[in-house]
């Protein structure tokens, strides 16, 4: 079985990914992040390495769905490949960060690897208002994020709702503002039991 966890900068994907792990005995699959070569050369000239950013994520992605789909193990996975197209480099293609000459590249791109791509069989959107996703980028403190502006933020918040919108998968819509799931157990059932409903009929 496959578990998407989807939603902006700062909303709390691989927190709820490492506690959906553990209280369910899944197997994390997380964004490469920390081992990005491309990322904090991006955040400081976003139009300079777009492509190159997208590109890695994209491949990195495609690595991880392939390895998903021939696992018999139960994934959970920290962003999905949809969401890097649809939201991430659309995004950034309105923005101006990507020519149309490289969208229109990475676009044949994709619409080649997403034919042996198939949904997961339940995405959970965390939705988080940009003051909430300041807070907690600020919080975590990682150095390449803080010049993160409000406008990508919020380009990327409109790209969701819009991806979200339109997701033909099972879906389930956390609302996290007013939510601590990670520091309070109560905040955390609520969001298990929603699952617990979806995948198992329980409730």
């Amino acid at each position: 079985m496959h578990i998407g966890i989807a939603g902006n900068i700062g909303s709390g994907k691989t927190t709820l990914t490492r506690m959906l792990s553990q209280h369910y005995g899944w197997t994390p699959k997380y964004e490469a992040v920390t081992y990005n070569p491309y990322l904090e050369d991006y955040y400081k000239d976003i139009p300079r390495w777009s492509f190159n950013l997208e590109v890695y994520f994209l491949t990195q992605r495609l690595k991880d769905v392939m390895n998903i789909a021939a696992s018999e193990e139960t994934i959970i996975q920290d962003r999905t490949i949809f969401e890097g197209v649809h939201v991430f480099v659309a995004n950034n293609y309105d923005m101006g960060n990507l020519s149309k000459r490289d969208f229109d590249a990475y676009m044949e791109l994709f619409e080649v690897v997403i034919q042996t791509v198939k949904l997961p069989d339940l995405l959970i959107y965390l939705k988080c208002s940009i003051p909430n996703l300041v807070s907690h980028i600020q919080k975590r403190g990682r150095d390449y994020e803080q010049s993160i502006s409000l406008e990508y933020l919020s380009g990327l918040n409109d790209r969701y709702e819009k991806f979200i919108s339109e997701y033909k998968g099972d879906i389930i819509t956390i609302d996290t503002d007013g939510l601590d799931f990670e520091n309070n157990p109560e905040d955390f059932a609520r969001i298990t039991d929603r699952i617990d409903a979806r995948l198992f009929g329980l409730f």
